[in-house]
């Protein structure tokens, strides 16, 4: 398909605004789980050298929003990046839906949370907590975007 610079600009903006939308969902998914608000204050420790109980909640909400709303632009990179390799298919987005929540949890998961100071017995439900919660982050997403954008 092609895309003006226009079209590409305003794909970036609906990927800004479904990211927003998206993050609001997962929050609710966050508060529902053991350690739903953990992946947030685990990524404020890590930036201030700090335990995740003793990093601010407020850069926590910062860190979560401002990486959670670039991922939506980021989503849209990848579906126009894949279309650009294996064409306008379904595959395209299925690849893009993949490497999205491949990024999201194993960024997280292998990356972020191995340098925090958390014990090993929570760990375990960390991992589960944001694999769920960048699940429903990653649905809303594509939801928005599935349905605001040509395919």
């Amino acid at each position: 398909m092609q895309y003006t610079a226009l079209d590409i600009s305003g794909q970036f903006l609906v990927g800004g605004v479904a990211a927003g939308v998206a993050t609001l969902v997962m929050d609710r998914v966050m508060m529902q789980l053991p350690e739903g608000e953990t992946p947030p204050r685990v990524a404020a420790g890590i930036l201030t050298n700090k335990t995740p109980a003793a990093a601010s909640s407020r850069l926590a909400i910062f860190i979560h929003y401002t990486a959670a709303i670039l991922t939506g632009p980021l989503f849209v990179w990848l579906r126009l990046s894949s279309e650009a390799i294996v064409g306008p298919t379904p595959v395209h987005i299925l690849l893009a839906i993949a490497a999205l929540y491949t990024g999201m949890v194993g960024f997280f998961i292998g990356i972020v949370l191995p340098r925090a100071d958390i014990t090993s017995k929570r760990v375990h439900g960390i991992r589960r907590d944001w694999a769920i919660s960048a699940t429903s982050y990653v649905v809303v997403t594509v939801v928005i975007v599935w349905t605001a954008l040509p395919n």
